[in-house]
């Protein structure tokens, strides 16, 4: 799989212009291992593909889950929020306590503690009982969320006698003998199988394919894959997937039916969330062409633009900042959520498709230089009524936290010295 610009010297995987012979476009390259994943070559070229089924695929919304203090000693506001509702109220909105982190103890207030535990998000108080195990305590029954990267992912129990219930700000809230609910395995893969279809694979994985037969456990190690997926674009040039990963066990190769040479391989996968449907049609968008009027991210939903912003740092072109005291106009005409925001001073100091932070970290990154603007700037800020409606306090479901607000985003502008006229 040789090109002429792999030829020349120095030229890295990502810095290549791939092309094949065949009539249908490659629109996929995986970059990753075979085997051994601790190996320093874990950017290796493995296959360039026509289609990946089973990558992009939408899962119903993840279903709120139940938990169990057990041997509860409330305080703070649980205790307050156990005393001064009624039995009926409980499960209801005005039941709802927000979050709870579960920490080991420490002995003082100045003793950092020995395991920080997890945190479950918008948590609902269900109803409390006398706790049969341990006197003088009661068993509180809450649902919500645990909060984890991805759905599938495994939360450990610790080595501890008893858990700290710990509110926003580490606020105390009790202790509880046990927890039910939290801990657990991982999860089976929500998309048990990825096909790579039309695939052009490098001896990598050629390897893993003559493997396909042997059942042994060598064999098994042989065919694991970990493999970062890159879009090509038409020029033949590539931009990560981020969150794009085939990970798992080659179980079946094939000839394939879009060339003569290709193959379609299918990989038993590793558990972990395949992307959103929606994230494959912002990203033929941008293999089509780099936007060329702001707002085209306008008509998705949060997530989705989450994703896009995600796919405007890919295609991130390096340029130097702006001088400082230049003025940027932002479009909030569709700044109705957090990611709109980011969106959208993206493309107020970047053009379309622009990209100036993703979120708050990432946000605090770019105000520091070298992503477009040099501060102080200003910052005109058209449309603005739309973000004071709906970048309000309150609590964000989505991210399993308090809500960023609009005046949140001027308190970090202005420590950063961003004037920003709102119009």
């Amino acid at each position: 799989m040789t090109t002429d610009a792999d030829s020349e010297a120095g030229r890295t995987p990502v810095q290549r212009r791939w092309d094949w012979e065949h009539p249908v476009a490659p629109r996929w390259l995986l970059l990753g291992g075979v085997g051994v994943y601790d190996s320093d070559e874990d950017d290796i070229p493995l296959a360039l593909c026509a289609e990946i089924e089973g990558l992009f695929v939408d899962l119903p919304s993840r279903p709120r889950e139940r938990f169990t203090l057990v041997g509860c000693a409330p305080e703070g506001a649980l205790a307050d929020l156990l005393d001064r509702l009624p039995v009926e109220a409980l499960g209801t909105e005005r039941a709802w306590l927000g979050d709870i982190s579960l920490a080991a103890p420490t002995g003082s207030p100045d003793t950092s503690p020995s395991w920080f535990g997890e945190h479950l998000g918008d948590v609902v108080v269900l109803g409390r009982r006398p706790s049969p195990t341990t006197p003088q305590t009661v068993d509180v029954d809450l649902d919500g969320f645990v909060h984890v990267y991805d759905r599938t992912d495994a939360v450990v129990r610790p080595d501890v006698a008893e858990f700290a219930l710990l509110g926003r700000d580490e606020a105390p809230y009790g202790t509880c003998r046990d927890v039910t609910g939290v801990f657990r395995e991982q999860a089976a893969p929500p998309a048990p199988r990825v096909r790579l279809l039309g695939c052009r694979p490098e001896t990598p994985l050629l390897t893993a394919l003559g493997a396909v037969s042997n059942a042994s456990k060598a064999s098994r190690r042989r065919r694991r894959i970990h493999a970062e997926v890159h879009m090509t674009a038409a020029d033949g040039s590539i931009r990560p997937v981020f969150d794009g990963l085939v990970s798992g066990t080659v179980v079946a190769g094939e000839p394939s039916r879009l060339g003569a040479g290709l193959f379609d391989v299918t990989v038993d996968s590793d558990p972990r969330e395949p992307l959103p449907l929606g994230v494959l049609d912002i990203l033929e968008r941008w293999r089509i062409r780099r936007p060329a009027a702001r707002n085209e991210w306008a008509g998705y939903h949060r997530e989705l633009r989450d994703h896009w912003a995600g796919v405007a740092l890919a295609h991130r072109i390096d340029v130097a900042d702006r001088p400082p005291g230049t003025s940027y106009d932002l479009d909030g005409r569709y700044v109705s959520d957090i990611e709109g925001f980011y969106c959208a001073i993206g493309e107020a100091i970047n053009g379309p498709g622009g990209y100036f932070g993703w979120n708050l970290d990432a946000l605090h990154d770019c105000l520091r230089g070298g992503f477009g603007a040099r501060t102080p700037f200003r910052l005109v800020w058209h449309d603005s009524a739309v973000a004071r409606a709906h970048l309000v306090a309150g609590y964000d479901g989505r991210r399993l936290a308090p809500a960023t607000t609009l005046d949140d985003l001027l308190d970090i502008l202005a420590a950063q010295q961003v004037e920003v006229d709102l119009r």
